[in-house]
């Protein structure tokens, strides 16, 4: 997940700096959501991991 994010991100970047305003900010939108995704699901199983080994 964190490397679509990254990969969506590098895109936005290099679409950004060729002017192509719409697909850098498309990009960057669908980098945001999946790294926030990522996020969620990190701090889930980073708890719920723990708590099956107690």
């Amino acid at each position: 997940m964190l490397s679509w994010a990254i990969t969506f991100l590098i895109i936005a970047i290099i679409a950004a700096v060729l002017g192509f305003g719409g697909i850098a900010g498309a990009a960057t939108g669908i980098a945001k959501i999946l790294f926030i995704i990522f996020l969620v699901l990190f701090v889930a199983s980073f708890f719920f991991g723990r708590r099956g080994r107690g």
